[in-house]
Formats: C-alpha cells, structure tokens, sequence
C-alpha cells in the first residue's frame, strides 16, 4: 500500500532529498476500515501508482480511525511548468534572474490540485475515488498562515486595510481580487450611505411640515370604504396619520435626487474598480497573463499526449439551454404569485380569527409575506444551483473557466427572479388590479385581493425591502459564521475525546482534517452573495434609502467574517491564478442599468411624486402662479380619493353603519358616477410614461458619460506596459546585434 517500509520509502531512504523535510503539498485521507476492502485498497494503490509515475511521491500515516496520505510534487513537474511559460507573465520581470526562482506555494498547490484531479486510474479520477469512497476527502493543509491570522482575521481590525498581497501569496489571485473587490465596494459605500441617510432624515425634518401630511391627520369627517370582506368597518383617514408622516420619509422629493445619485455611483464605482484591478494586476505582474494559455500548459504537464480541445458551439444545445432557461424564469415568476396567495389567505385568516385589529391587518400580512419570501428564497436557492449545474454539464464547456462563467450566468439569472420577482409584484402589480369598491377582483371567485397599505403601495415595497435585507445582513451572516464554527468545535470536541497523534505531522493533518471543508462553490457563494445585495442596494433604493447603510455595516462585518472563516474555521482553499474578477464584472454593469430602470418605475407609478407634481403645477391653487399664503398641495388629498356611494355596495346589510353613510373614499382616480377611470388617470399615466422615458434617458447619459470620463485603465499603468514593451523589443535588438557582430 505505500507505505513507509513498502515500495515507497520517503523520511527514512531519502534523507540526501532536500525536499524530503518540505511541506506536503496535498493530502489524500482514507477510512482505515475501508483499507481492510481488497477492492478499494487496490484502487487505491492504482490511483498512487499513477500519481507516482507522473513524478510524485506520498507518503502514508494512520491514527485511530483514519489513514492520511501526504502529497507531494517532485521538482521536475515545475521544472516543466518554468519551461511552458518562460514569457513574463505580466511587463514586471524584465530580466531573467541567474537561476530558477522558486515556486510560490500557491503556485505549486494550484498545479498539485490540477493534476490529483485530472489523473484517471483504470477509468476512475479523483472524484470518482471519492464518491465511490475510496478516499474520504481531500484537501491543502493550512501553513504560514499565522501574518494573516494577526493582520486581517481579526474582529477588532474590522477598520484596517486588508493585506491583499499577503492574501494573494497565501490564497491565489482569485481571493485576493474578491477582498480587493469587496473592500473597494465598502469603500464606496461610505458616501452612498451618507446621502441616503441624509435623503431619509430629511424627511425628519418635514415630519411635521408636510401639508398632505397635516391634511390626513386633520380629515376626521373623511372615511375610507371597507377593504376587507369579513369586517366592513368604515375607517377615518385621520387614522393613517402616523404611517402618512413615516411614508413621506422615504417618499419625498429627494427620493428623485438619490435615484440619479445612485445610478451615477453606481457607473463610477465600477470605473473606479476597474482602475484599482489594473494597478493590482500589474504590481502581480499578471497584466498580460493568458488564461488559456495557462490551462494548455497545466494539461500538457498532466499529460503530455493531450490533444486541444476546440472551442465548439451548438444551436441545438443553445436553444434546449434557453427554453430550458425560460421555464426556469417563469416558474420565479409562479413562485411570486404563491406569494401573492399566500398574502390573500393570510389577510383572510387575520381577519377571521381576530389575531390582530382590522388596522393592523394589513401590517401583519406584509410582515409575514417577506418572512415568507425569505423561506422560498433559500428553498429556490439550492434548487437554482442545481439546475444551473445540469444545465452547464449539458452546454458542455471546453475549460472549468469557461464552465464557471456559463454557471455563473445561469445562476445569477435565476436568483435574480427569486429575490426580486416579488418585489417587482409590490412596486408595480400590488393594488392595481383590485377594482373597486363594490366591484373588486377576487381570487378563485372568492378572496378579495390584497390592497396597497392604506399611506400607499411605496409603504409595502418600503417594509419588503426591509424585512429581507435585514434578514439577509442578520441570519444569513449569523449562520454564516455560526454554522462553520459550531461545526468545528463539535468535531475538535469529538477528536478530542478519541485520539491524538504525538507525531506532528500527522497533528497537523489530523487538525486540517477536522477543519469545515470547501469547495469549488466557496468563493463562488461569497461573490453570489453580494452580488444579490448590491441588486438591493441599487435596484430598488428609491424606495429604501438606507440599503446603503445597511450593506455598508454588513460589509464590514462580512469580510472579517470571510477572513476568519477562510483562515480559521475551513480548510484552505486551493488557490487560483485570475486577473480580473470574470463574468461577475458583467453582472455588475447588468445590474447597474436594471437598477436606472427599476428606480424609474418606482418614482413613476409606486411613488407620488408624479401625482404631487401633476396636482401642484395643473389642479392645485398654484396652477395659475405661486401664492405666497397658500401651500401649493393645499387640497390634494381630496384630489387624489375618489368618491364611492355605499348604495353600490353589492351586499349593503354587512357594512357597519351603512344606514348613517352615504359615501366613503379609496385611493384611485374614478368617476363617481359609473367608477371608470377619469381623465385625471390618464394624464397621470401619461406624465408617469414621459417620466420613465426622460428619467432613464438622463440617467443612462449619465453613465455613459461618467464612463467615458473615468477611463478603465490609469494613463500610468498603460505607460508602464509600454515601457516595458519597449525595453523587451530594445533588447531583443541589442542581442540580435550582438549575434550578427559575432
């Protein structure tokens, strides 16, 4: 089997080795009761064997329960890699040095991990071994992780810069640019947060002032019509004077500002990273790096037969992929609506069984639907993932890059609609299709559909919002770091209870063996996971101003929390060679245009800026010009409830006092005669339409023209590569001389 006195003697024979007292490079770990099975002990055995042809060497040691074998490449395999990319991997190394520079350990990892995982033994790779159980795990032991433990795994350096090359050195590239990434996407939060909070206090300052706010509170002799059909009670408008004053905290004419604000920070943010990824990679000396040139070099060094492997595409595959896709997206969109039953049902239940006041109703089902939305999305989530998997395995991508971009796409697209499918129904659908009293629509013929809060639908997209990115910043980072950690200690308190080797190499195995183990989702959940709340954060912001300010604390908490867990808690991640941060550039430059459109639509037709500017400057008392003694929305609640006789009511006899009533009042713009829609309607739509149209038109200019203003790449960095291609073809010239002179 490999081991110390067999066929492949390591400590003992090859003393004269210096890489003998080196670090293992992988490690492979085996059910020491499965070694007593002659099958899996010779899969075993074969899947060595192939590894020690190909110029590695292991070693094999046991404890109790398991056995561990140590992993390591001989000095040949880079050797070889040196030789395939002999090129500068970016303008920095200009000179060759006298000998071969070592092997970052990060370096050798990547490769180690790439060749172990596409070795095939009798028709069996790695996986396979696993999944069969030959092998129980595998994974990279932690060492020299002790800078990064004291420098940025730390809760109280949640202030401090991050070591993003010692991050680099230790966890590969593509880590390091998800922290350089998440850290300048901090960054740039302090002052959308700052104008955000400003935009939400400073309707604080009008909490008092607002003439709609003044005229709700003092409508006492004005009553609003029944909404529900289980109790019939006529409300005063008087009632909603506490929620009319909060709502115009979030909905007041700085909401307008803050929307165009925030599609103008949203374009420099990205220009601005763009930037920063040049001055990193180039310090990397990757600015020139190939991707595939690498991958070709690793399968040449896995396998020296190895055929390239073109690029193909199929319309076919394409086609199935897309109607696949679509299905997918639909069934999102059914998924809001099992929201919107669920909404329905519950207002029916709430008021039947008298769990809360008829005022309270509707507060208790908009609560409870986001807890509810935010059980369907982590369900939806793995089912997601799952689906996005088959559907890349059936693409069949040429590379794991090329795989992960495609994956990426898919999931991001199908989260997407998870996570906002509802919002979009509260901002845009909710309260809109009801009718009207007398007349509302009902699900299945008997349940009245649900209405908007009675202070206006941007109340109901304004808790939504809340509900789930509290709930996303809170549990989701409390499980986050809960989960690994309780997991780790249950498992350190079990070894500890059991055995523990005097040897400390194999401590050192043991202790990474028990850490939380990763996978090729690790990163990629963590760059899912604040692309999902950047889409909060810029989508719908019109109507939460403070998502800025909540995902500027989260951040901060989040990347201590990614650093002690990477560190800490898991099990090292195998480093991977990246000069940008991929498909997920993409998907920022997506969201940031859906974020100017949505936000259009929202002060469109959620908000009442639009009716509030209409009524102010074409019905009100200052249509004619300003009038000093008189506030210019004098009257405008009046102006926006239409009037409902109760005589119309279908079922007259359960409405509580309606032998005293004559009329009540809802919120829409009707004829009090027939209740069709009235004129004011449709000039209303009409300004609302033209709105949406200039409001994007500006807000894209705007991105358009603050990205050709903030070019991608600083004037420094370019003229730093051409130097060095200068220099390159100097020399080149300079010994090509040389030659000839000789």
């Amino acid at each position: 089997m490999g081991t110390e006195g067999d066929s492949f003697p390591l400590m003992e024979v090859n003393t004269g080795d210096p890489e003998a007292s080196e670090p293992w490079d992988y490690v492979l770990v085996a059910d020491r009761r499965g070694q007593r099975a002659t099958g899996q002990a010779h899969r075993q055995l074969q899947f060595l064997e192939k590894l020690k042809r190909k110029g590695f060497r292991y070693k094999m040691m046991e404890d109790g329960e398991k056995v561990f074998f140590g992993i390591r490449a001989e000095s040949r395999i880079f050797d070889l890699y040196r030789t395939l990319l002999m090129e500068s991997e970016g303008p920095g190394a200009r000179t060759q040095p006298a000998g071969p520079a070592p092997i970052p350990a990060s370096t050798r990892i990547r490769i180690v991990n790439f060749v172990l995982n596409n070795t095939t033994a009798a028709g069996d790779t790695l996986d396979d071994l696993v999944k069969s159980g030959v092998f129980e795990t595998r994974f990279v032991l932690h060492k020299g992780q002790d800078d990064l433990r004291k420098e940025w795994a730390q809760w109280r350096r949640v202030l401090r810069p991050q070591p993003i090359d010692d991050i680099r050195d230790y966890f590969g590239e593509k880590v390091a640019l998800y922290f350089a990434w998440l850290g300048w996407y901090t960054y740039m939060l302090v002052p959308a947060a700052a104008v955000g909070l400003l935009v939400f206090l400073s309707g604080f300052a009008l909490f008092n002032a607002s003439q709609i706010s003044k005229e709700i509170c003092e409508a006492h002799d004005i009553l609003l019509c029944p909404r529900g059909d289980h109790s019939r009670r006529y409300q005063q408008l008087s009632d909603t004077c506490t929620f009319a004053k909060l709502t115009h905290l979030f909905d007041n004419e700085g909401t307008v500002v803050f929307a165009i604000f925030m599609a103008l920070w949203a374009t420099v943010f990205l220009e601005i990273w763009k930037r920063q990824r040049a001055r990193v990679v180039l310090h990397w000396d990757l600015y020139g790096w190939d991707e595939d040139q690498e991958e070709m070099a690793l399968q040449l060094i896995n396998h020296c037969d190895y055929q390239l492997r073109p690029h193909q595409h199929s319309y076919l595959r394409s086609s199935v992929i897309l109607i696949l896709s679509v299905l997918m997206i639909c069934l999102m969109i059914g998924m809001a609506h099992l929201l919107v039953v669920y909404r329905v049902l519950a207002a029916a239940l709430f008021n039947s069984t008298l769990l809360f006041q008829e005022e309270q109703v509707t507060t208790a089902v908009v609560v409870t639907g986001a807890l509810f939305h935010y059980v369907v999305i982590l369900i939806m989530t793995k089912v997601n993932k799952c689906v996005a998997l088959k559907l890349c395995d059936f693409e069949k991508p040429r590379t794991f890059s090329e795989r992960e971009s495609k994956f990426t796409t898919k999931f991001f697209t199908l989260q997407f609609f998870a996570h906002f499918s509802s919002l979009i129904y509260i901002a845009f659908i909710l309260g809109r299709i009801n009718g009207h009293p007398g007349k509302s629509v009902r699900l299945a013929g008997l349940w009245k559909l649900e209405e908007c809060h009675l202070s206006g639908c941007m109340m109901d997209l304004f808790l939504q919002m809340a509900i789930i990115m509290g709930l996303k910043q809170t549990l989701s980072n409390c499980a986050e770091y809960l989960g690994p950690w309780l997991a780790y200690k249950c498992r350190l308190m079990r070894f500890k209870l059991g055995r523990a080797s005097g040897d400390p190499e194999l401590r050192d195995m043991q202790h990474n063996y028990l850490l939380n183990p990763v996978n090729t989702f690790s990163l990629f959940d963590e760059f899912m996971e604040m692309m999902i709340q950047y889409g909060f954060t810029t989508i719908f912001v019109a109507a939460f101003p403070l998502a800025p300010l909540l995902a500027l604390i989260s951040n901060l908490v989040e990347i201590r929390l990614d650093a002690i867990k990477m560190v800490r808690l898991q099990r090292r991640l195998v480093p991977r060679k990246a000069k940008d941060i991929g498909t997920w550039l993409q998907v920022l430059e997506t969201i940031g245009v859906l974020a100017v459109i949505a936000n259009g639509m929202v002060i469109a037709f959620t908000s009442e800026f639009i009716p509030r500017v209409v009524y102010k400057y074409h019905y009100g008392p200052c249509r004619l010009g300003a009038q000093p003694a008189v506030d210019c929305l004098t009257g405008y609640v009046n102006h926006s409830l239409s009037v409902f006789y109760t005589k119309d009511f279908q079922d007259p006899v359960q409405a509580e006092g309606s032998e005293n009533i004559t009329e009540c009042r809802y919120r829409d713009y009707r004829d009090a005669q027939d209740y069709s829609l009235s004129e004011q309607f449709w000039v209303l739509l009409a300004i609302r339409l033209l709105f949406l149209i200039l409001f994007e038109h500006v807000a894209l200019c705007i991105k358009l023209i603050a990205a050709w203003f903030v070019p991608d790449v600083p004037q420094s960095v370019k003229n730093k590569v051409l130097e060095e291609k200068y220099r390159a073809l100097r020399d080149k010239m300079c010994s090509s001389s040389k030659s000839t002179d000789v």
